[in-house]
């Protein structure tokens, strides 16, 4: 018999594998004769851990090794998971056969244990291996397992069977009640009536145990086998990191509370205190949904001063907000996006996900306040469903969705912006136009959804990932001038001087009428280029004025990231002063005309860059003037 190194675990065994295996028995080579019956009439399978005694003997009848403490063994049973755990083949044929209770006698070939080919085991120490033995099997107990850990190190047993899906995590509060025991019945901790309570992660009960309560739902009862490897150091059990042998816990999962660590640097914290109903999280508003919420919301100040109750404050009336569209702070939204109706949870919010970046800031909360809420979701109504709308229907749903992403772009929320705009593109994929007229329509709103999504990326400095959205415009139709322009700013910003002028004089040669918007891009495009021409001259100046041996201190890393953020800094300044001067032209140009028509074309169509007029191009300096004055215009969606 081998001992628990033999037993090491292995990856499951293809079906292919185990009749390949199973092809090397032949007439006589196992044999089994029935010590005594089993009872029941269910048999192990794979998947079921089998608990077993096992003496292996000699024809002779000499004891070779044992579990049993009669003849020398530990008096441990050992444990295996059919069709998972490594085994000699005898055992894989043999544990299928017995009944629980049973003890059933295995004379097996050499071929069948340990001699066998690529046996997945290595016999013990001076284990007769080359000669034919009897293996002596009590089949303790078997059950259907779940492998916590890959080393077989944690398995659970079902008892009986728990309430939902959802299994604890880190940081729930656990409520259960444990007890626990060696394999061989000593107790280890007695069942007493009071349940355990404690927090899931917190390092409050054994590793092994901790592993396996994670794996349970709420009411579960299970057995959790755990070796001493995972019986690690904990403050409510202190006296099982001492054992040096293999535990079995049985814990009954009385309740959890869920707690969610919303961030993952424990800012931001959801503790649920009143269960909603349905299925975490199928059955909480993920998508962006008409939500209806009771709150109250108070400082974490010494005197939790109150600075808001929908109770109190709105005439007992809830608040309704859609999701996704920046209405409430974001702590607040992202709370309760997993939140089941009926659920009752407190959130502690720091000021950045609260109101420090909230607009309008409630007059009772200073800057930089850490809040807690107390939010109750009555319920919430799921978008509406574009299957079995028509063409026309769907365009206006369309166009609902990117209203409300144009004004969240005006409002600076340009995250929440694309998240819109990105919407509406992937139900798109499921939009099939009937006809030319319907296509033409079709193709248009996506391409401009598409520019949309590349102005958000631009504003928010991300130039590459803007050029991508352009080229899905431009795949299409390389002549399309909107689309070239705005991939021109994104290399433009990018510092991709020479494919930048590329996109620009394309838009020349393709359409007269872009040329002033052109010819604005690439006067910036020429001053760009000499800042940065002169920055690195400037940055480099000297270095190769020294003579050979010298050493010429160019600049530090820190200068290069300075330099490196100006420029930065000053491209996306830019950007959001054109925008606010986006229609400015000057009354006597002759091609004004011409650019308003494409500033309609991009009401259509998409957000517009920069445009630079007469004045702001003689005077780059008038456009800072007009806006401190209060002058500035707002720009075309």
């Amino acid at each position: 018999m081998a001992d628990d190194a033999d037993f090491a675990p292995a990856k499951k065994k293809s079906s292919d594998e185990a009749e390949k295996r199973r092809k090397k028995l032949t007439p006589g080579s196992l044999m089994k004769a029935i010590v005594r019956s089993g009872a029941g009439d269910v048999n192990p399978s794979d998947g079921d851990q089998v608990i077993f005694h096992c003496t292996t003997r000699t024809i002779e009848g000499a004891v070779v090794n044992s579990t049993r403490s009669e003849y020398g063994g530990k008096g441990k049973p050992l444990r295996l998971v059919l069709g998972k755990s490594k085994m000699i083949l005898g055992f894989a044929e043999g544990f299928p056969t017995m009944l629980k209770g049973e003890i059933a006698m295995f004379k097996m070939k050499p071929n069948i244990h340990y001699l066998e080919e690529d046996c997945p085991v290595e016999a013990p120490e001076n284990f007769p291996k080359d000669d034919e033995l009897q293996f002596e099997i009590e089949l303790l107990d078997f059950s259907k397992a779940k492998v916590v850990s890959e080393d077989f190190g944690v398995v659970k047993t079902i008892i009986s069977e728990g309430q939902g899906w959802e299994s604890p995590r880190e940081p729930y509060e656990i409520t259960a009640q444990i007890s626990a025991k060696t394999l061989d019945g000593k107790v280890i901790l007695p069942s007493k009536e009071e349940a355990y309570f404690f927090t899931f992660g917190k390092s409050e009960v054994t590793k092994g145990l901790e592993m396996g309560i994670g794996t349970m739902t709420r009411c579960e009862k299970a057995n959790i086998y755990v070796t001493s490897d995972y019986l690690s150091k904990s403050s409510l059990f202190p006296s099982l990191e001492a054992l040096q042998e293999e535990i079995q816990f049985e814990v009954e999962l009385v309740h959890f509370v869920q707690v969610r660590d919303m961030l993952g640097d424990g800012r931001l914290i959801k503790r649920r205190i009143v269960d909603g109903k349905g299925e975490f999280p199928m059955d909480c508003p993920l998508h962006d949904s008409l939500l209806r919420v009771h709150y109250k919301g108070m400082l974490l100040n010494e005197e939790k001063n109150v600075f808001y109750d929908t109770k109190v404050d709105n005439n007992g009336e809830p608040l309704e907000f859609s999701s996704g569209e920046g209405l409430v702070p974001e702590g607040l939204e992202m709370s309760v996006r997993l939140m089941l109706p009926g659920e009752i949870c407190t959130v502690v919010c720091p000021p950045d996900y609260a109101y420090d970046k909230f607009k309008p800031r409630p007059a009772k909360v200073p800057e930089g306040a850490y809040v807690r809420w107390e939010i109750e979701l009555l319920g919430f109504e799921m978008p509406k469903d574009w299957t079995g709308l028509n063409f026309n229907e769907i365009m206006q749903e369309a166009d609902k969705i990117k209203n409300t992403g144009n004004r969240l772009f005006k409002e600076g929320k340009f995250e929440l912006a694309k998240a819109k705009y990105e919407k509406v593109l992937r139900e798109y994929n499921h939009v099939n136009p009937q006809d030319d007229e319907e296509g033409k329509v079709f193709v248009n709103s996506r391409n401009s959804l598409h520019l949309n999504v590349a102005a958000c990326y631009q504003k928010l400095g991300e130039s590459r990932k803007s050029i991508e959205s352009c080229n899905k415009v431009l795949d299409g139709n390389p002549v399309h001038i909107k689309a070239l322009y705005r991939r021109g700013m994104a290399h433009l910003q990018a510092g991709d001087f020479d494919d930048a002028k590329q996109d620009f004089e394309k838009m020349i040669s393709i359409d007269k009428s872009s040329e002033p918007d052109a010819t604005a891009a690439l006067l910036k495009l020429k001053q760009k280029q000499q800042e940065s021409e002169h920055k690195a001259r400037k940055q480099f100046k000297g270095l190769f004025d020294k003579k050979p041996g010298e050493i010429s201190q160019v600049g530090s890393d820190s200068i290069d990231s300075t330099i490196s953020n100006n420029n930065s800094q000053e491209i996306k300044e830019e950007i959001e002063l054109d925008e606010t001067t986006a229609s400015t032209t000057n009354p006597n140009d002759k091609n004004n005309n011409k650019n308003n028509n494409m500033e309609r074309e991009a009401e259509e169509f998409a957000f517009e860059e920069e445009r630079i007029g007469i004045l702001g191009r003689v005077f780059p300096m008038a456009g800072r003037i007009f806006y401190s004055l209060g002058l500035n215009r707002c720009s075309i969606l």
